[in-house]
């Protein structure tokens, strides 16, 4: 007997969650500390009510927008998230199918286990580079280029990584890449990531953050990577009125509301909690964009009335390509699309446009 079609993203966790080696699915899975700002994420969806409006025409309903200057056909992106080849064969590859085929943009992770250039070669596509910023700051340069050179529309840069979280998941497994699965903007031929590999704890994500990532990040380093590539620079990590502001200030083109999805400081603020801060903080002077919980059409709904342009969703593409490979993100993405899109026709909201404040109660 066949299972049943998975219809909601948590049907497709659950079946992930069976299909894969645990120590993978945990390390996607997985927050840091005892998991309360993960856990925060997705619960503080549940505390926005909304207030529907009746008697509006729906029939015609636009759910496309425009970001640095791409048309997608949803506000849905494709967030940055590692080793997509833990899940599926093919890696970020399939996922890169599934988003050019939904219309919408994917975000690159820095740590792929498919290069660059991999990944721009499964053809047209809006893709942005997620960028860690390296102590080594020619290592940093280059690899912007070579998102550049290679057609990515947007960088990504994380500011909430000086070093990782405290991730008892996988230190309690003592997680570790497999072999065939690599940091494939790497290889190797970085004597820093050559440190990395050859150590004691080989392939580890801790070794790579403490030898290779830069605790020394300040703002005064937005203002060089503007002056290093011509891609608009999106600041991800914020969670402050005060860093909206700062990241304005310091030329960048948009802002990402996030806590990195639970996995660096547990007891964090809820991503969706402080968006509005950042949003009133920004004052519609850049985009603002979310990422943290969204499991549901009507989440990204909540997330568009409180002042988001649009979010990015993580885990849920993981656990489609895990199930099912570039068909498994595909249809995760089609059951976001189809349940913003009634949510959208329910709530009396035809447009991006006019989703605003006025849809939540209290």
């Amino acid at each position: 007997m066949s299972a049943a079609p998975a219809i909601t993203v948590s049907d497709f966790e659950a079946r992930a969650h069976e299909k894969m080696e645990p120590g993978a699915f945990d390390y996607y899975a997985g927050g840091a500390g005892d998991e309360r700002t993960l856990e925060a994420n997705r619960a503080a969806f549940d505390e926005l009510w909304l207030r529907p409006r009746v008697l509006v025409d729906v029939a015609n309903l636009d759910l496309s927008l425009t970001l640095f200057g791409d048309r997608l056909s949803m506000p849905v992106l494709i967030a940055p998230t590692a080793f997509h080849r833990l899940a599926h064969a093919e890696g970020e590859c399939a996922t890169a199918r599934a988003a050019a085929a939904a219309g919408t943009a994917m975000v690159v992770s820095t740590v792929a286990s498919r290069s660059i250039e991999e990944i721009a070669g499964v053809g047209p596509g809006t893709r942005w580079f997620q960028l860690y910023f390296y102590k080594d700051r020619k290592l940093t340069q280059a690899m912007v280029q070579r998102a550049e050179a290679a057609g990515y529309r947007a960088l990504v840069l994380t500011a909430d990584t000086p070093r990782l979280g405290q991730r008892e998941r996988d230190i309690r497994r003592d997680f570790k890449l497999p072999d065939g699965v690599r940091m494939a903007n790497f290889d190797g031929q970085h004597p820093l990531m050559a440190k990395v590999e050859s150590s004691g704890a080989a392939r580890t994500l801790m070794n790579y953050a403490s030898e290779m990532l830069n605790p020394s990040l300040t703002w005064t380093d937005v203002e060089w990577l503007r002056g290093v590539t011509k891609m608009p620079v999106v600041v991800k990590g914020v969670l402050a009125g005060e860093d909206a502001r700062l990241a304005i200030e310091s030329g960048a083109s948009g802002i990402v509301v996030s806590n990195h999805g639970g996995r660096q400081l547990d007891g964090a603020i809820a991503a969706v909690r402080a968006l509005p801060e950042v949003v009133d903080a920004a004052a519609g002077q850049i985009p603002v964009l979310m990422d943290g919980g969204i499991r549901r059409g009507i989440d990204v709904l909540r997330a568009l009335a409180l002042g988001a342009c649009a979010v990015l969703v993580g885990r849920p593409c993981l656990w489609g390509l895990a199930v099912d490979g570039e068909a498994g993100v595909t249809r995760v993405l089609e059951i976001l699309r189809a349940e913003l899109t009634a949510a959208m026709a329910l709530s009396g909201k035809p447009t991006l446009a006019s989703i605003d404040r006025t849809l939540l109660a209290g």
